[in-house]
């Protein structure tokens, strides 16, 4: 549609995000990635939403009779947040969902950020349903979503993209948020995201701290003691 304006980055002011149904039982059928990594992924993304005050919906399906509890690493990250309960597989068919995305694209938060399994069922439903029905925009996290064969994920995110939902990874958003490190209000919690969640990349923050820059290591450890060549 030619009123949704995709060259406009994402910023704080402008987007919300929804985390659909990061369930055990939901993780457990995903194929198109490793788990632990989808973990890792979504929790990042939901740290980097907390850090930018961005409002954060967070549905569940079947929870008591298939689906199970949302992580509790993402949990930790949301306590106060109200879990949205659906039956239908669409989360855009829940008016509970409507109305809390409804709340903050009023306020101007019309680019809505994607995390959800599995990314061919609810993820694609609901991206398609919203977009037919609003001017939203949907920004849908291809690394912090699984589907249950790489070739599920792949062509529904297609699929997706064909509508035009625009393709994200979760680090990509949490910098674009951020957007300038002179943003120093931000800037810590950032990099604390980045040396936690992002592999090399955080294990290089965290090598240019100590190393390059003499900051003392993040954590207290015991003495090093050697080296001791036997003979």
């Amino acid at each position: 549609m030619s009123h949704r304006n995709y060259t406009e980055v994402l910023t704080p002011q402008n987007s919300q995000i929804i985390f659909i149904d990061q369930q055990p039982q939901m993780a457990f059928g995903v194929q198109s990635i490793d788990r632990q990594v989808l973990k890792n992924n979504v929790v990042g993304l939901a740290k980097a939403a907390k850090v930018f005050d961005i409002p954060t919906t967070i549905t569940t399906v079947e929870t008591e009779g298939f689906s199970g509890h949302t992580y509790p690493e993402l949990l930790g990250v949301f306590p106060e947040n109200k879990l949205l309960e659906r039956s239908s597989m669409n989360s855009w068919d829940d008016q509970n969902v409507r109305d809390a995305l409804a709340v903050h694209a009023a306020q101007g938060r019309k680019k809505i950020v994607v995390s959800g399994l599995w990314t061919e069922v609810c993820n694609l439903g609901f991206a398609l349903s919203c977009m037919h029905d609003t001017d939203y925009e949907i920004y849908m996290v291809a690394d912090a979503s699984g589907g249950t064969s790489l070739d599920a994920h792949n062509y529904a995110m297609d699929r997706m993209v064909q509508a035009g939902v625009v393709p994200v990874t979760w680090q990509q958003v949490l910098l674009e948020w951020q957007r300038d490190w002179a943003r120093k209000s931000t800037y810590d919690a950032v990099m604390n995201i980045v040396r936690e969640h992002s592999g090399a990349y955080g294990m290089g923050v965290d090598y240019a701290y100590t190393m390059v820059h003499k900051a003392p290591e993040r954590v207290q450890h015991g003495q090093r003691i050697g080296p001791n060549p036997a003979k």
